[in-house]
């Protein structure tokens, strides 16, 4: 089951890597998947919780950075975690549109 899965360093979790059309697995197959991919998914919102503290962390330190280069930086970095957050939420919304797919 994990070669239709692959770790994505940026994201911090698996996400699926399927080869073919949702509808050309067999059932059992999206069944297996749709079970894995509710236990990766199932860890988001940590990881989201994680990436939020980071955010925080430095934006306290923006707060007292006087050094331009380094406020650049700090600006780039929570851009950065906030453009991961956003992607983990489309990536956890994306069980539903396949729910929907194994039940027609």
């Amino acid at each position: 089951m994990n070669s239709y899965f692959q770790y994505d360093e940026r994201l911090g979790i698996e996400i699926p890597v399927l080869e073919l059309e949702w509808d050309m697995y067999d059932a059992g197959i999206r069944i297996n998947l749709l079970l894995q991919w509710e236990q990766i998914r199932g860890a988001i919102p940590d990881r989201i919780m994680k990436l939020e503290a980071q955010i925080i962390e430095k934006q306290n330190k923006l707060d007292k950075e006087d050094d331009f280069v380094t406020s650049c930086r700090l600006n780039s970095d929570i851009a950065d975690l906030a453009s991961i957050i956003n992607d983990l939420h489309l990536w956890f919304r994306i069980n539903q549109d396949l729910e929907s797919k194994t039940h027609h």
